[in-house]
């Protein structure tokens, strides 16, 4: 495996690098590993969709750059090193590329071009209470009704369901059959009569949760994608890009230069040989993400698929997002307990640890469990279970 940047990849490097540093809004850094604001985030989206690089995952016939994996790579630990928010996920690398394998040529045309644009947010709509981890024991139902289907039922932990125009849904729309076999996925309007959105306030004091609730909503039967019956197929194909996104790799890289520089500040911090130990911890573990996450790149430009790569990296890259807050957290001390005051005393990346930290104690859950996750290894690598 050859992991040095050709000097094609290096040009690409410098070419984002400057764009980034004329384009990035001045405060954006903060936002780094906290959930973002609706304003800030919809012109940071439009601004890479003008340049055409929101949809960086994406091929030229549907909008993306088509570039290489490794530009995409460099791209997004530019764009976290230039402490740039991270696109909304749930069209970006979710629904995208669901609608580029299983979508119809309408569905295409009508829900791609809005995406790579930066002119929609999506939210995901599969979790539901009694039914995380076993995704596939799904209660909302979705019945046919001449040219509609009629859903019923409610969901959780729902993303950005207050910001989104849309949300892709797992409905059952058969109960006759083996529960994977009775799932379809559905495309509904968020303001479509009998949705309503509830707010959830998580620890870290945000509100980027949501539940929703169903109740006799009329959604076009050409909103389905693919087959009646293939929403579970769809649902694993979806989960496999969710789960290297979870990954956070350059976010986390992000967030170690940062943690760096600001023990670097603080001369009774730096000079500690236990603090040192600890940074040094840190950032092998990191090195070994980094690493992973290119053998993953390296194979995939081979044309290969990842593997089991994207269970184990969604693992580590959890477990390496909430040491390093842990460690922001502790090492920050005083600087630490105030709660994202501009106003207190230390490092800003030590004013803002606590939120951070509250905030990314979810990463070890959303998109599967990390026990969940160490399962499926078993099951691929040892044959397990």
């Amino acid at each position: 495996m050859d992991l040095d940047f050709s000097p094609e990849d290096q040009a690409f490097r410098e070419e984002v690098r400057a764009w980034m540093r004329a384009n990035v809004p001045p405060k954006a850094g903060p936002e780094i590993g906290l959930p973002s604001h609706l304003e800030t985030q919809a012109a940071w989206e439009r601004k890479l969709g003008k340049q055409g690089w929101l949809a960086y995952n994406w091929p030229t016939e549907y909008g993306g750059p088509g570039w290489t994996a490794t530009q995409r790579y460099i791209f997004d630990t530019e764009r976290a090193a230039a402490g740039a928010p991270v696109g909304s996920p749930f069209g970006l690398a979710m629904l995208g590329p669901v609608l580029m394998s299983f979508g119809s040529p309408e569905q295409k045309a009508r829900y791609l071009p809005p995406i790579a644009a930066g002119e929609v947010f999506w939210c995901q709509g599969y979790s539901e209470p009694g039914s995380g981890s076993d995704l596939a024991s799904l209660k909302t139902t979705a019945v046919r009704d001449g040219d509609h289907y009629v859903v019923n039922g409610q969901k959780i932990w729902t993303t950005q369901a207050h910001w989104a125009s849309y949300i892709f849904c797992l409905c059952r729309t058969n109960t006759e059959v083996p529960k994977q076999q009775g799932i379809s996925f559905l495309l509904i309007d968020m303001k479509t009569p009998g949705l309503e959105i509830r707010p959830i306030m998580t620890i870290d004091g945000h509100h980027h949760l949501n539940e929703i609730f169903l109740s006799d909503v009329r959604v076009p039967a050409e909103n389905l994608v693919g087959k009646e019956g293939q929403g579970w197929t769809i649902a694993k194909f979806l989960l496999t890009h969710e789960r290297t996104a979870i990954a956070g790799v350059s976010d986390s890289l992000y967030q170690m230069n940062a943690l760096r520089r600001a023990v670097a500040s603080d001369p009774s911090l730096a000079e500690d040989p236990l603090v040192r130990r600890r940074l040094a911890a840190l950032e092998v573990d990191l090195m070994a993400l980094e690493y992973t996450n290119l053998r993953t790149l390296d194979r995939v430009a081979k044309g290969q698929p990842p593997g089991p790569e994207s269970s184990g990296l969604k693992i580590k890259g959890a477990e390496m997002q909430q040491a390093i807050s842990e460690a922001q957290v502790e090492l920050g001390g005083l600087s630490a307990l105030p709660w994202m005051s501009d106003d207190a005393a230390g490092h800003d990346v030590f004013r803002s640890a606590t939120q951070r930290y509250n905030f990314l104690r979810a990463s070890s859950i959303y998109g599967g469990t990390n026990e969940i996750q160490k399962n499926v290894l078993a099951k691929l690598l040892l044959g397990a279970g």
